[in-house]
């Protein structure tokens, strides 16, 4: 089987080992190589703005087939904040826990059925010949009220996914291979594989 190569635009290790597990069970031939090249400043407002600056650099410099994904979690009494900024909720230093306890102190008097939120993938999609594609993958669910669970990263602790059919648990309590059949990033993927197959 010949094997191609797709760059993914992250140094987030969380993400490259998702994006090559979501990758390997659908397109085999395809192998997610990781970026190590210069990050771009991210000065989008919008997830694809995002996803499309990073998509770019790093196609410009390794030449490939680049991927980028932007995310964050929206959280709806908070009009879709953090959103883009979710990285940086708690500041520039990118601390995931940081970010989560702000935003449980942020919804601490907030109850159920108030606290619906949805993951958002957005990913491009672009080539060293310019040609540029988005996708989007949303994940509903709602937010618990303490973390729970030693998986994931990011909001997994106190993210509940709405398709659990009454179960409580938290993506930090899946195990990967669920979280990677069924998240944000999957579903985008799905939307994203027919413009994978022109490559």
């Amino acid at each position: 089987m010949n094997v191609a190569q797709i760059v993914l635009a992250t140094h987030n290790a969380h993400k490259v080992a998702e994006f090559q597990a979501i990758v390997a069970r659908v397109r085999p031939d395809l192998e997610v190589v990781p970026y190590d090249g210069p990050e771009p400043v991210e000065d989008g407002t919008t997830f694809a703005e995002n996803a499309l600056i990073k998509a770019r650099a790093a196609a410009a410099h390794t030449g490939l087939p680049a991927l980028a994904d932007d995310s964050g979690i929206c959280v709806d009494v908070l009009g879709g904040s953090p959103g883009v900024f979710s990285a940086y909720w708690a500041g520039h230093a990118k601390d995931d826990g940081a970010n989560l306890a702000l935003l449980l102190d942020q919804l601490s008097d907030i109850r159920d059925p108030h606290r619906g939120a949805h993951y958002n993938s957005t990913v491009a999609l672009v080539t060293p010949g310019g040609v540029e594609h988005t996708v989007e993958g949303l994940w509903p669910g709602r937010l618990a009220d303490a973390p729970r669970g030693g998986a994931g990263f990011g909001y997994d602790p106190v993210f509940i996914p709405a398709e659990q059919d009454g179960a409580e648990r938290t993506v930090a309590e899946w195990t990967a291979e669920e979280k990677n059949a069924v998240s944000h990033r999957a579903r985008a993927f799905v939307a994203l594989e027919p413009l994978l197959a022109t490559l």
